[in-house]
């Protein structure tokens, strides 16, 4: 194990690296999460087994079954993985929900969505910022986007009966919202992690990092969805 001299200049610049390091490590595992999932879908939706997804919804749930139990099984036990299956839990959901989200390239034109795209890496970017900045605490606002967000899930619930566009936009403005703010709150918590990962402690800081790219992943997935939702135009 490496060891570290005991002065507090050391001990701060140690520390320093070791966030640096861990927050790189975040945005590294996130930003090759995002162009799995790209990719996966990009490739699905130019091949039969787009048209063969969208036309088995057994199937279809079966992914999304998948894909929850990566998400709570990597979560629960993130701890007990070793680093290299953390990883390849979080590569395998983030191809799994390439799968998924091939339909949208059936729906929404090319150019709305790489519009989305951009849009949403502005806000993400500007929002992970400003966690990462920011002297404030940001644990209030997250309380409160966490109970937004589970007001946009039960409300997704109710719409899948309903089916009222109204009830859709309303939820795709409060879930730009919510994910915006959940961006920065997010930010914010995985920077304090970082400073409190065990110096030198390589799997312990892998392990972290893969915990922190999936929890951004997933709020620049959905901030995306959202947006896509109320600005996508249409495929001819």
């Amino acid at each position: 194990m490496a060891q570290y001299p005991s002065y507090p200049g050391a001990q701060a610049i140690s520390r320093a690296d070791t966030v640096n390091a861990f927050m790189r490590g975040v945005y590294g595992w996130m930003s090759l999460g995002l162009l799995i999932t790209a990719a996966v879908a990009w490739f699905t939706a130019a091949s039969p087994l787009g048209v063969t997804l969208l036309k088995s919804p057994g199937l279809m749930m079966v992914l999304v079954v998948a894909q929850f139990g990566l998400v709570i099984g990597l979560s629960a036990a993130i701890n007990k993985l070793s680093a290299s299956t953390a990883s390849l839990m979080f590569a395998t959901y983030s191809a799994l929900t390439g799968l998924t989200l091939s339909s949208i390239f059936f729906v929404y034109s090319a150019a709305s969505i790489f519009q989305a795209f951009v849009v949403t890496g502005g806000m993400f970017g500007a929002m992970s910022i400003y966690g990462m900045v920011t002297k404030r605490d940001l644990t209030g606002m997250g309380s409160f986007m966490f109970m937004g967000l589970i007001g946009i899930v039960l409300a997704s619930v109710v719409n899948m009966f309903v089916r009222s566009s109204g009830m859709s936009f309303i939820i795709s403005v409060i879930g730009v919202l919510v994910f915006t703010g959940l961006t920065a709150y997010d930010t914010q918590k995985l920077k304090y992690m970082g400073e409190a990962v065990p110096l030198g402690d390589g799997t312990a800081i892998r392990r972290g990092t893969i915990l922190g790219a999936l929890t951004l992943y997933l709020d620049f997935l959905n901030l995306f969805l959202m947006l896509l939702r109320l600005f996508g135009s249409s495929r001819d």
